[in-house]
């Protein structure tokens, strides 16, 4: 990957807690040092196939000062929560800040460890997104769609050995790596907050929210450079992170809060 090429690369966060699943208020926070969400999952002793996972939020707006760049990436995707874990298969939107303090918003899919790609849509903060992550054997479909706007992008894309063993709803500080695929984790943007509603998601061809029994819903804090990361090393000089709410009774939206210092405790 090219130096200064963006990817939301993903922190590996850890398992919660054996035994049987948990409804997501019930499970105490982990941290990363680039994620914040859910990630749903089976437990060691009974794993889950994830064949699909969904989400609507509103575009947030990038909160631009002149100086560092900054980068927020919001997607949702399949694999790449447990400790074997190679891989993920994810699709979302960026709010990002230059050095001049422009904002700037973009659509992007990625097939992790490879790097992201680009999607030609145009967005804006405000605007409402819907994306998804479908996967039936190798075949892996990607959709995103701006529903303000009346646009949508949908991709099939081959992957052998695609993850299937978790799905993921999270705002990111993503990464950028070398050519020798070497990478660190960027100054998270401030992007006040984001909802992510109509939350839903299959395993093992049953379908449910966060708050189902089936499986375990965990909220991960991203705190720079507290976490495992799973692509890359830690590199932020930034303070900032965010932090997961509440899910809503139904299991289908919570927020995500920016912090400007989430190192103090």
């Amino acid at each position: 990957m090219k130096l200064a090429v963006l990817a939301a690369t993903v922190a590996l966060c850890g398992w919660a807690a054996s035994g049987a699943a948990a409804a997501a208020r019930d499970v105490a926070p982990v941290v990363s040092s680039n994620w914040a969400g859910y990630a749903a999952f089976g437990t060691p002793d009974t794993p889950l196939t994830f064949t699909s996972v969904t989400a609507t939020w509103k575009q947030p707006k990038a909160m631009c000062d002149v100086g560092t760049p900054t980068y927020a990436a919001f997607w949702v995707g399949l694999g790449g929560y447990g400790e074997s874990s190679t891989a993920v298969e994810q699709i979302g939107t960026e709010s990002d800040c230059d050095a001049s303090g422009n904002p700037r918003y973009t659509a992007w899919y990625e097939l992790a460890p490879v790097p992201s790609h680009r999607i030609n849509l145009t967005i804006r903060p405000g605007d409402t997104i819907t994306t998804s992550v479908n996967i039936a054997g190798a075949d892996v479909l990607v959709q995103i769609k701006n529903r303000t706007r009346r646009t949508s992008f949908t991709k099939h894309l081959t992957l052998e050995t695609p993850d299937l063993s978790s799905a993921e709803w999270i705002a990111e500080a993503p990464s950028t790596c070398g050519a020798s695929g070497r990478c660190r984790v960027l100054p998270l943007a401030n992007f006040t907050s984001v909802a992510f509603s109509r939350v839903a998601t299959i395993a093992n061809g049953h379908g449910g929210t966060l708050t189902d029994p089936a499986w375990t819903a965990q909220p991960i804090q991203l705190v720079p450079d507290q976490g495992r990361l799973f692509f890359g090393t830690p590199g932020s000089q930034s303070t900032a992170g965010a932090l997961p709410g509440a899910v809503a009774a139904d299991g289908r939206s919570f927020s995500v809060a920016w912090q400007a210092d989430a190192t103090s405790g």
